[in-house]
């Protein structure tokens, strides 16, 4: 059984919102996933709350991620994907994938 850390869309249509999911490699998008570890909304958001000097503070991607549970099945041998494996060097828990370059 391999296990795949993946992403599942939610949300409404120009309005996405995934869920950070548990599943086997084989299992379509939609299926039923074995865990649910986290959250990711793509769309970016202004911070709230400025004051005067911070008026031209950058958005930011929302990531709730529970890192124990994303650890666990790391150790475990689940293979995440490619989206998920760059929240997770993001998150400190992978190393960043190096660059691949095609020779032209």
């Amino acid at each position: 059984m391999v296990l795949r850390i993946r992403l599942a869309r939610f949300g409404n249509k120009h309005n996405p919102f995934y869920n950070i999911v548990v599943a086997q490699a084989r299992s379509a998008r939609g299926t039923k996933p074995l865990e649910v570890i986290g959250t990711f909304n793509p769309i970016p958001k202004r911070p709230t709350n400025l004051y005067d000097e911070n008026l031209n503070a950058r958005p930011y991607k929302e990531i709730a991620l529970d890192r124990a549970r994303a650890k666990y099945w790391l150790g475990v041998g689940a293979q995440p994907s490619d989206p998920v494996w760059k929240l997770l060097s993001m998150a400190g828990l992978v190393e960043r994938k190096p660059a691949t370059y095609e020779k032209a």
